[in-house]
C-alpha cells in the first residue's frame, strides 16, 4: 500500500505536464511580444468587422449643441434607427440613401451626419449639431 500513493501522484504530475508549458516572461519586451501576438491572433479583416455591423443593432450616444443628448439605436438588418432624447421621447427613423455618410428620417425628423458629427432635426424644433461620444 506505500508503493500506490507515491505512484498516483507521479501518475498526475506527468498527466499534468501534458499541457504546453507556459515559462514566466523573462523581461518586458518579452511581455510586450506576447500581448501584440494576443491582439493579433483575435483581430478581423474589413470584411468580417463590416459584416458584423450590417448584421446587428449599434447603439451611440451623441450630445448636442443645444444640452440635448441623444441616444441613437442603429438596427442596421432593418434600415431603421431609433432616436431617444434626454426628455425621454423617442422616434422611429427610416434609412434613406445618402450620397456620403448616415440620414434617416421620418416626416420632418431626421439625423444626418458623416463620421462623429450629425444634425438632428425634431419636428418643430431648430437643428441642432451633434457630436458622437460614445
Amino acid at each position: 500500500m506505500k508503493i500506490v500513493a507515491p505512484v498516483a501522484l507521479l501518475g498526475l504530475a506527468l498527466l499534468g505536464g501534458c499541457g504546453q508549458a507556459r515559462s514566466a516572461p523573462e523581461s518586458a519586451d518579452a511581455v510586450q511580444q506576447r500581448a501584440i501576438d494576443a491582439q493579433t491572433a483575435q483581430r478581423r479583416t474589413g470584411a468580417e468587422i463590416q459584416d458584423r455591423a450590417l448584421n446587428r443593432v449599434v447603439r451611440t450616444v451623441y450630445l448636442c449643441d443645444n444640452g440635448e443628448r441623444l441616444t441613437v439605436d442603429f438596427d442596421n438588418p432593418r434600415a431603421m434607427a431609433t432616436v431617444r432624447n434626454s426628455h425621454g421621447e423617442a422616434a422611429d427613423l427610416f434609412q434613406e440613401r445618402a450620397a456620403d455618410g448616415i440620414w434617416y428620417r421620418a416626416g420632418r425628423t431626421e439625423l444626418r451626419g458623416k463620421g462623429i458629427l450629425a444634425t438632428w432635426t425634431a419636428d418643430g424644433r431648430a437643428d441642432t449639431r451633434c457630436r458622437a461620444i460614445d
